[in-house]
């Protein structure tokens, strides 16, 4: 009390000063509580609806696909699944690469290089989607003793569409080479997808 005294004026009413100093620190304490408790409120609100927009554990599960394959010899085909669409991984032959390096790129409908299909170094690993870039059917080829048609790849059994041993449209109604979606090689036996 005897520092706000002496920071009246001389001649002024104390009154107005003696009311802005009435209890403070209890105010305050109880603005500062109102706000934090509003805070973790909308925050324990806000985070389960923003949580809950996340993809859930069996979505992330299927995002990437690890194959092992060390067990396709060259000449072979598996299939795999990813994103639940299937999955074809070749093991390409040196004739097959070389049927592939042979074809005139400008001839092609979608044109693309083995090179640009495949990953520096691993030029014998064709990875491409099981899918016809026509209507999403299903081609064969991948599997032991499948039609391969007439340039040794893949061919579409809907409707004609046929591939060649780099999954790139030759022959029929798809627009398009088969996809090759995103993999890495994490070792020289297995590939994530993804």
């Amino acid at each position: 009390m005897a520092m706000a005294e002496q920071e009246i004026p001389l001649g002024e009413d104390p009154a107005p000063y003696h009311e802005g100093t009435h209890d403070p620190r209890r105010r305050d304490f109880i603005n500062i509580a109102a706000v934090s408790f509003a805070g973790v409120g909308a925050v324990a609100i806000v985070l389960p609806l923003i949580n809950q927009m996340n993809p859930s554990a069996d979505v992330l599960a299927l995002s990437t696909t690890e194959i092992d394959i060390s067990k396709i010899a060259p000449g072979q085909a598996i299939k795999a699944s990813f994103r639940k669409q299937p999955l074809f991984v070749r093991n390409l032959t040196p004739k097959e690469i070389g049927e592939a390096d042979a074809v005139d790129v400008s001839s092609l409908r979608d044109p693309q290089t083995l090179e640009e299909r495949t990953k520096a170094g691993k030029k014998n690993w064709l990875i491409t989607l099981g899918v016809c870039t026509h209507l999403g059917c299903v081609p064969l080829g991948a599997g032991e003793g499948e039609n391969k048609g007439p340039f040794g790849g893949y061919f579409c059994p809907c409707h004609g569409s046929a591939y060649d041993t780099a999954g790139r449209i030759r022959q029929g109604p798809a627009p398009q080479n088969l996809h090759v979606p995103d993999y890495t090689f994490n070792s020289d036996t297995v590939v994530t997808v993804g």
